[in-house]
């Protein structure tokens, strides 16, 4: 396997339990609901949109960095936080693996590379996930009582918690 490919599993890894991780949290997933509702993203929609997004912030950060998969647990979260709302939505499809293993997840990146390139209301909608995507990694690096600083915390408290792998 590609090093590559083993980033974007890793990357789509912590974009799958990242909401999951945050629900531990009184209130977390019923605040996410309403904005979503209150943005006309329907539930199914936003939440994969930001597991995505997600995954896409981690996958650029570290491809930015040169950062080989297996360094991956050292990335702190409040960084792939910033790229979250710091890097324009087409920046954080650079580098990609050609294809995907996952069909789920090619499913994803393809809407939202759609929402990238379509712009109008689906980049407005693209932009507030944004701001949910950081906000979420912001709580689970900073305000749980188990802070997650890295993704290797995060990876570590999602197996506590028996989140699949």
């Amino acid at each position: 396997m590609l090093d590559s490919d083993l980033l974007w599993r890793r990357c789509a890894h912590l974009g799958r339990v990242l909401l999951p991780l945050v629900d531990q949290e009184p209130g977390r997933q019923a605040d996410r609901h309403e904005n979503l509702r209150t943005w006309g993203i329907t539930t199914v929609a936003g939440e994969r949109l930001i597991e995505v997004f997600a995954s896409l912030a981690v996958h650029a950060v570290a491809t930015d960095a040169s950062m080989p998969a297996t360094e991956l647990d050292a990335l702190p979260l409040r960084t792939v936080a910033d790229a979250a709302t710091g890097k324009r939505d087409f920046e954080l499809l650079a580098g990609l693996p050609h294809t995907f293993t996952d069909d789920h997840d090619e499913q994803a990146v393809s809407l939202f590379r759609l929402s990238v390139y379509e712009g109008g209301h689906a980049a407005r909608k693209l932009f507030q996930l944004s701001r949910e995507v950081r906000h979420a990694l912001i709580v689970l690096a900073e305000h749980t009582p188990m802070s997650c600083h890295t993704c290797g915390d995060a990876f570590r408290r999602a197996a506590a918690f028996g989140l699949p792998q």
